[in-house]
């Protein structure tokens, strides 16, 4: 008989240690309406293997979740997603992904503290489960950049028209983005570091 499937082990996997040169980390933090890919967002671009709280869904949730538009989802996050990715040999982001569906927004609070920054995911088939999420992120004042998730099957428009539908201002970057790619969705994490990077930056004074 085989044994080793029933092996303990000891401590992190070795490609899961944080490398030495690390000096700094930035909690960002991945929402979006149900079922827009914020799980499949942190899965494809963490480094690590990721942290997922999904379960299969229940009668519970019929008449409480909407599901016009994903009706063939059977998972959902209940608590959060976590991940981590190296953007250079200094410094790391730690990913946060939030419960999609509005009767687990109460995490919010929580997965919020400390967070720099969010990426919104939206879906063009329902825009609307967009609206809340972004509401929420101006009422906490927190900097955020929206990410249009390239399913299949949604309609494409262009970015000015979804910024308008959105009644986002010009200076909160919009930007396309395939959250089943890895270099899309780091992408997409970068321009959020960028953007983040430019509230802070102070133009010197011209003498």
């Amino acid at each position: 008989m085989d044994y080793r499937s029933s092996e303990a082990v000891a401590g992190p996997r070795a490609e899961d240690v944080l490398p030495s040169s690390v000096n700094a980390a930035v909690k960002v933090v991945i929402v979006g309406g149900f079922g827009v890919g914020k799980t499949t967002m942190v899965g494809s671009v963490s480094e690590i293997r990721p942290l997922t709280t999904e379960e299969t869904m229940t009668q519970a949730g019929v008449g409480v979740d909407d599901l016009a538009g994903v009706e063939r989802k059977t998972e959902t996050t209940v608590a959060m997603d976590f991940g981590r990715i190296s953007l250079n040999d200094q410094l790391v982001l730690y990913l946060f992904g939030t419960p999609g569906q509005e009767r687990f927004w109460f995490l919010w609070d929580g997965l919020f503290e400390g967070a720099l920054g969010a990426v919104v995911l939206i879906d063009t088939r329902r825009l609307e489960v967009s609206f809340d999420v972004v509401g929420r992120l101006e009422e906490r004042a927190v900097p955020f950049v929206v990410a249009v998730n390239a399913f299949p099957e949604a309609p494409a428009y262009p970015i000015a028209e979804l910024r308008a539908a959105m009644d986002l201002p010009e200076s909160v970057p919009m930007i396309d983005c395939d959250a089943r790619d890895r270099g899309s969705s780091r992408d997409a994490l970068l321009t959020l570091v960028r953007y983040l990077h430019s509230l802070i930056t102070v133009t010197p004074e011209t003498p």
